[in-house]
């Protein structure tokens, strides 16, 4: 597997907690920490921005995805509004995720507590072709449900 080298500034506020880092050796996320000066509660319903205490300088090309964490999921209900969120390749400001309580109990976000998932991927950009008719497919305009499952 390719590795890319990627620059990463931590705030000042979040020098005393880890960068992120995969969890096990093929992981494709990388656990994002909450960068909090004291513990945060997120009531049920209640939508929160909570830094992570890092900048990132990705490679042009390159995107970073965010993620809920599937344990907070199961156990709480904590996801993202935007997930995935998208960090472009040009983007200089702190890495904040937007979190949401659909659990059925307020959950504390503590500091240095795991929040979220950063995936990596190359990406392309596109250049569009105007037409005035499309190419046929075989499954032309079917949409919704359109193949019965």
């Amino acid at each position: 597997m390719q590795k890319i080298k990627v620059f990463i500034e931590q705030t000042v506020e979040g020098t005393d907690l880890p960068i992120p880092q995969y969890m096990s050796e093929q992981a494709a996320g990388m656990d994002l920490y909450a960068c909090v000066e004291e513990d945060e509660i997120l009531h049920k319903g209640e939508i929160k921005l909570i830094g992570t205490g890092i900048k990132i300088a990705l490679p042009e090309g390159y995107e970073a995805q965010i993620r809920p964490r599937s344990g907070l999921a199961l156990k709480y209900g904590i996801t993202l509004v935007n997930a995935p969120g998208t960090i472009d390749a040009d983007y200089r400001g702190e890495i904040k995720i937007i979190m949401l309580n659909v659990g059925k109990e307020d959950f504390i976000i503590k500091r240095g507590e795991r929040i979220a998932q950063m995936v990596i991927n190359k990406i392309e950009q596109i250049h569009w072709e105007v037409v005035e008719t499309l190419e046929e497919s075989i499954r032309g305009a079917g949409g919704f449900g359109h193949t019965g499952q």
